[in-house]
């Protein structure tokens, strides 16, 4: 009987995953699409921007409101409505006419996305306890990753088979039959959970922090198109006062006795508040690193898209390579393994300024090779251990909120690493090479940053084992 459990516990996971995937790599897919999307929509580069961080604003700002949504629903059923949902804008992504409908839907998968992806998380933190949540939590991270640095290859493959003259639309279509199976399943092999106690959600502090944050990525992303008017640099400067504001009511309300949309709690450990901010910084690194990438290969070197993305599967091995035994290493040597990432990423962005500045958008690809085997390496080291190490000092009555924190700066890292280097790459005029050149510099401090950072986090001896978040209310179902 407890091996038919186990059983049916270790199948749920591919289910869950299958949802988890599809929204990392529902970011990183379009990425060796956008040439063809501009192309055949006669889509401008802000709509282009919008199409990549629309997704990812959308996603950060609903992540926390939907991971309480499970708590009181029902985080298995909740899931599903996630599920059965982002099926559909997924569907209305690979239909989309203009450039307008296709931000829309984007926008709608956004959504979608958020409330898929902290129910994941959650009903891993109760189906899984000790060894076997820290093997379930290993194989969250490497699928997840694969999703980032394989989407490129995926959306290359799909863009250039072409099938029944549908291109890059096969980006999101791919997403509906693989949706469908996994809601299918999830009732049948998901337990379902949910808090003891429900809460009042604070709609209040989720306008506000949906302000905040759209008070700056909107300018970033339409102010270099419309010559930067008054109303960008309001909006930039209304944003912080908009955030303190958010920041004011959700201290208020932990006076009150009321339930906070956000444990600022967590952010008194300085662990926590490191990660975060190591977080920020990997995210935007990698995100904006990947499309523009995608973008010089294409715009620049005029190379087709399944060629593109077989450019990221030097990305992919490197990653790979050093993925699997990054969570032992953590485990041992603790913050320095993110460190050494950070470093290893920003050398090998690093060297690939270098590579651009030599050969422009005509000589060998070959002298990028190096370059993208560093960086590959560099994500790969500070993916999966960083979520270990800050998930794994926070207390464990926490972990969920913690978690829920953690994949919001996840997101907005992605929004806000594309909009500030789009600033500077489509600033930098027609030179595809040189604004290449320009964003990967930028972006090698970014990555610099992430060593400096790391700082911050436990050391070696204080990174212990992540453990389950302990759930306030019933156990997983089977």
């Amino acid at each position: 009987m407890q091996t038919t459990s186990n059983a049916r516990r270790w199948a749920a996971l591919p289910v869950l995953l299958a949802g988890a995937f599809m929204v990392v790599l529902d970011f990183f897919i379009v990425n060796v699409a956008l040439p063809s999307m501009a192309a055949d929509l006669e889509a401008s580069a802000s709509s282009l921007e919008w199409v990549v961080a629309g997704y990812g604003l959308t996603f950060a700002v609903f992540l926390i409101v939907a991971g309480r949504l499970g708590d009181d629903v029902g985080r298995r059923r909740v899931y599903a409505i996630g599920l059965g949902l982002f099926t559909l804008a997924s569907l209305a992504c690979g239909l989309a006419p203009s450039p307008a409908t296709l931000v829309l839907a984007r926008v709608a998968q956004g959504v979608a996305a958020a409330v898929v992806m902290p129910q994941v998380l959650s009903i891993i933190g109760v189906a899984y306890r000790g060894p076997d949540y820290v093997r379930a939590l290993s194989v969250y991270g490497v699928v997840l990753g694969l999703a980032a640095v394989g989407g490129q290859l995926i959306g290359g493959a799909l863009v250039e088979s072409d099938v029944a003259g549908l291109g890059w639309r096969w980006c999101f279509l791919i997403n509906v039959p693989i949706g469908l199976a996994a809601l299918a399943l999830t009732p049948v092999l998901v337990p379902e959970s949910r808090a003891e106690s429900r809460s009042r959600l604070d709609l209040a502090g989720a306008v506000l922090v949906a302000a905040g944050l759209v008070a700056i990525l909107l300018p970033l992303i339409e102010g270099r198109a419309q010559g930067w008017p008054a109303w960008t640099w309001v909006s930039l400067a209304a944003a912080p006062f908009i955030l303190a504001a958010f920041v004011l009511h959700q201290r208020a309300l932990t006076r009150r006795g009321a339930a906070p949309l956000l444990d600022l709690g967590l952010f008194g450990q300085r662990g926590f508040s490191g990660g975060l901010a190591t977080q920020l910084l990997l995210a935007s690194a990698q995100a904006a690193f990947f499309v523009y990438l995608a973008l010089y290969l294409q715009m620049g070197r005029g190379l087709p898209p399944l060629e593109s993305g077989l450019v990221f599967t030097i990305v992919a091995v490197s990653y790979v390579a050093v993925s699997g035994p990054a969570p032992k290493l953590t485990e041992r040597y603790g913050r320095a393994v993110i460190a050494a990432g950070g470093l290893c990423l920003a050398a090998g962005l690093g060297s690939l300024a270098l590579a651009v500045a030599e050969v422009g958008v005509d000589g060998s690809l070959a002298t990028f090779v190096p370059g993208l085997l560093l960086a590959g390496a560099g994500v790969g080291l500070c993916f999966t251990p960083l979520t270990a190490i800050v998930l794994g000092n926070v207390d464990p009555e926490r972990a969920g909120a913690a978690s829920g924190v953690l994949s919001t700066t996840q997101q907005v890292g992605y929004s806000l690493g594309v909009a500030i280097t789009g600033v500077i790459f489509f600033g930098a005029g027609n030179d595809v090479a040189r604004a290449f050149e320009l964003s990967l510099i930028e972006l090698a401090v970014l990555a610099a940053g992430v060593a400096v950072a790391s700082r911050l986090l436990p050391g070696a001896g204080r990174a212990p084992r992540p453990q389950a978040p302990r759930p306030v209310g019933q156990e997983a179902a089977y």
